[in-house]
């Protein structure tokens, strides 16, 4: 099961899902604002990539953060910020048995999902 971790309104969740249900592929989402993440999940998605793809540096959310929560960052504190901050994973991150991706990016989505 291919499963779309996001928020409804993001630009970038919303051309994913417009190219999944463009190609026929069935997905179930996950709405991090609603649903929140679980430590398990975060914890896996770093088994597979950097934490640092994960950790969404850009959004509104990380530039509220005080200054002691954006200093020195590991893995252990990303997930701890991400978890009590959903809105800091980048979105969307796709899972589809052990793969994982992060953003969109046409060419990996084909590769990956078709």
């Amino acid at each position: 099961m291919t499963t779309v971790y996001g928020i409804k309104n993001c630009d970038t969740v919303k051309k994913a899902l417009n190219w999944l249900d463009e190609n026929n592929i069935t997905y179930q989402f996950h709405d991090l604002r609603k649903d929140g993440i679980t430590k398990a999940d975060l914890q896996e998605w770093t088994k597979q990539l950097d934490w640092e793809v994960l950790l969404n540096k850009r959004s509104t959310t990380w530039r509220q953060l005080s200054d002691k929560d954006k200093t020195d960052i590991n893995a252990n504190k990303a997930i701890s910020l991400m978890l009590a901050n959903p809105t800091l994973i980048k979105r969307p991150v796709i899972t589809k048995g052990k793969t994982t991706l992060v953003g969109f990016k046409e060419a990996d989505y084909n590769k990956a999902l078709n």
